[in-house]
């Protein structure tokens, strides 16, 4: 059972990370197998909920295979306390929990066990400074994150992290306080969503405690609030943000803030505190280009127990372009099928997996459009498809040039020809079936082409 846990072990931890497997993984304990049940012990109610909600299905699923020369019919694992902390009653059986939503997480941390437990229930251990993907359109709101973690001394006040949906703001807030935390675990630090903000102001208007509220907003050493065009249009909670801002940074205490619009954008927002916001450090993010998103697709997948090909992920970053949380989500659901199925990836069957985000367009490509992907895949330039050289490393770009402007417009063959350099309609033709052939027996061949068509098809 132990030999056959080590395994489950190391492939956690090359589903997961470091990070998060010896955070929540490592600790596990075996306590039984019977009855097609794997139950495992924790070290505390943190680690049991946090087992329970985001690791489910993978230990399940893993559990079951590795596991199959023991028990062949393992169909369910559970979490208890380890006996000697036991205090909550129930185990949670993985296959019925349910992961909360971020917006709810807040977090504390000081010196206390309690604060650390606290930071650890609100922060994921997933988004660290180290698991950020850099590139032009964020690099500028990661070079501010990293210099204000690592500051010992008030870099900027108040930070400013601002960006549309999916773009990263709460993962650099996360490897914000998870740096501090490392490098300086005695500073105190709150991070919390503006709605959980409002919530808790709320209660102590409800039950009278405003004092014990203010007591423990403005006692911290760094302050983080995230997505805090939440409170836009809330005036009573606009009024203590407001106070407790001014009161921490008076104090020389770090603001950090995040939101989707600039501090001059929020709409709803008393100009004072809207003023107060841009005072310090303000960095946007923005939507990442082609090379971001296939770095992004690239780290992620160098972490999954299955391969997926170079092309498959070429092909993800040029249509999946919304932003990274639904970049990474559209690889979860290739990672998936891969390991369920047990099939390759192809791209032709990624474009089926994905053809909700896809959305693939109907429009018609144009052969300047075409002629410039072509050029930039094979390395050649666009001139080369109006020359009369015939060397195969530029004829072979330009027939497939051809082979696609036949396929994606409505062009004819004498219109493509005139279009390449006022070539004979039969030059075209002789090209379409000489990529239709060479696609046939030639397998790499056929999904670069493939690639290209894809690309410009969306």
């Amino acid at each position: 059972m132990q030999a056959c846990w080590g395994r489950v072990n190391l492939r956690m931890r090359k589903d997961i990370g470091d990070a998060a497997w010896r955070h929540w993984i490592k600790p596990l304990r075996i306590s039984r197998l019977e009855d097609g049940t794997l139950t495992l012990e924790a070290e505390s109610t943190l680690a049991r909920e946090r087992v329970s909600s985001q690791y489910a299905d993978r230990l399940r699923v893993i559990s079951a295979a590795e596991f199959n020369d023991v028990s062949p019919s393992i169909r369910h694992v559970e979490v208890r306390l380890a006996s000697n902390r036991a205090r909550n009653g129930q185990p949670h059986r993985l296959s019925e929990q349910k992961q909360a939503p971020a917006a709810a997480h807040s977090a504390i941390t000081g010196s206390s066990t309690e604060g650390r437990d606290d930071l650890m229930a609100g922060l994921d251990p997933r988004y660290t400074f180290a698991n950020f993907v850099v590139g032009k359109p964020n690099e500028l709101a990661f070079a501010v994150a990293r210099r204000t973690a690592e500051s010992e001394k008030v870099a900027f006040n108040p930070l400013f992290l601002y960006g549309g949906v999916g773009l990263g703001k709460t993962h650099l807030m996360h490897a914000i306080a998870w740096h501090i935390r490392q490098q300086s675990p005695s500073r105190k630090v709150l991070y919390l969503s503006a709605e959980k903000f409002m919530y808790r102001f709320v209660r102590a208007l409800r039950f009278r405690d405003t004092m014990s509220f203010k007591e423990q907003f403005r006692s911290v050493d760094v302050l983080m609030i995230d997505d805090v065009q939440f409170i836009s249009g809330k005036d009573s909670t606009q009024e203590e943000f407001f106070h407790t801002f001014n009161a921490l940074v008076e104090d020389g205490r770090q603001v950090i803030i995040s939101a989707d619009k600039s501090p001059t954008d929020l709409e709803g927002m008393e100009e004072r505190l809207r003023s107060r916001l841009g005072w310090g450090m303000v960095a946007d993010i923005h939507p990442a280009d082609y090379e971001l998103r296939l770095g992004i697709l690239q780290s992620k997948a160098e972490q999954a127990p299955v391969q997926i090909a170079d092309k498959v992920l070429e092909f993800m970053a040029h249509r999946i372009v919304s932003n990274v949380r639904e970049l990474e989500g559209a690889l979860n659901r290739i990672l998936a099928h891969a390991m369920l199925v047990g099939r390759e990836i192809t791209i032709e069957s990624a474009a089926e997996l994905l053809a909700d985000l896809l959305r693939a367009s109907s429009r018609q490509v144009s052969v300047d459009a075409i002629q410039k992907r072509v050029a930039a895949h094979y390395d050649v330039r666009v001139s080369e498809m109006f020359s009369a050289r015939r060397s195969r490393d530029i004829a072979r770009p330009r027939q497939v040039a051809m082979y696609l402007a036949k396929n994606l417009t409505s062009l004819s063959y004498p219109d493509i020809g005139r279009q390449f350099g006022g070539r004979d309609h039969t030059t075209v033709m002789h090209a379409v079936k000489t990529i239709e052939s060479l696609s046939k027996s030639d397998g790499q061949f056929a999904e670069d082409v493939q690639l290209l068509k894809s690309i410009l098809a969306g």
